[in-house]
């Protein structure tokens, strides 16, 4: 579905990635993995359009995307939950959840408002208060529902559960496990590795701009090294 060649990007003459290889599948939960500041969201913004790929090769679906600006991007099926969530504060939940909706991903049953509020049934009762009358973790969760109601092909989070409560976190990792059962394809960024290891089918390790590791849950669950020196604080 998602392939990432040899990638690099800059910012102004800095360069912050070197080569970057990544494969997303359909119906796979794919991980980005690594320290602060290794490349991660810059990975995810060349994915998006978001920031210029100076050299390698970005496809989707076999159309090559690397190219397009990113409302392009989006268009070709790819979901977007940012780091920061961005969401619209001064419009009603409801209203934020409808404002992009549509069929991108040219599925025969697009996501409905029913369904996604069935996944994050919190949102139910909020669906006439202001963005910016939510919590942290209320705001997270909107901002994957929006994401949804563009009915991706693939969906993209940054720092999926970053500085939210415990039972906020565990109220997202289920509606990813839901969406995952559903056959939803997933690339996430997040740093609770446990959470994400139930989730995810596969991984990448990323340092200094670069991806180091890559492989299956159960190998990185038996790599006690790589975590050490790769994802430990």
């Amino acid at each position: 579905m998602l392939k990432v060649e040899q990638i690099e990007t800059f910012y102004g003459s800095s360069q912050a990635l070197f080569g970057v290889s990544l494969k997303v599948r359909a119906g796979e939960v794919v991980t980005l993995l690594g320290r602060n500041g290794m490349g991660k969201s810059t990975t995810i913004k060349s994915i998006m359009g978001l920031t210029q790929v100076t050299r390698g090769r970005i496809t989707f679906n076999d159309i090559e995307i690397h190219h397009l600006p990113s409302y392009q991007v989006a268009r070709q099926g790819l979901g977007l939950v940012p780091e920061g969530r961005q969401i619209f504060p001064n419009l009603t939940v409801l209203e934020n959840i409808m404002v992009g909706a549509a069929n991108r991903g040219g599925r025969e049953e697009p996501y409905t408002l029913d369904e996604v509020l069935e996944i994050f049934p919190r949102l139910a009762e909020r669906l006439k208060n202001y963005g910016n009358q939510l919590s942290g973790g209320e705001q997270q969760m909107l901002a994957v529902v929006r994401a949804l109601m563009t009915t991706p092909k693939l969906l993209i989070l940054d720092e999926a559960t970053e500085g939210l409560a415990p039972l906020v976190r565990k109220e997202i990792w289920y509606g990813l496990s839901v969406l995952k059962a559903r056959g939803q394809s997933i690339l996430v960024i997040d740093k609770n590795l446990d959470a994400l290891m139930k989730l995810a089918d596969r991984h990448y390790v990323m340092e200094r701009g670069a991806v180091v590791w890559s492989g299956e849950t159960d190998e990185l669950a038996d790599n006690e090294e790589l975590k050490a020196r790769y994802l430990g604080v």
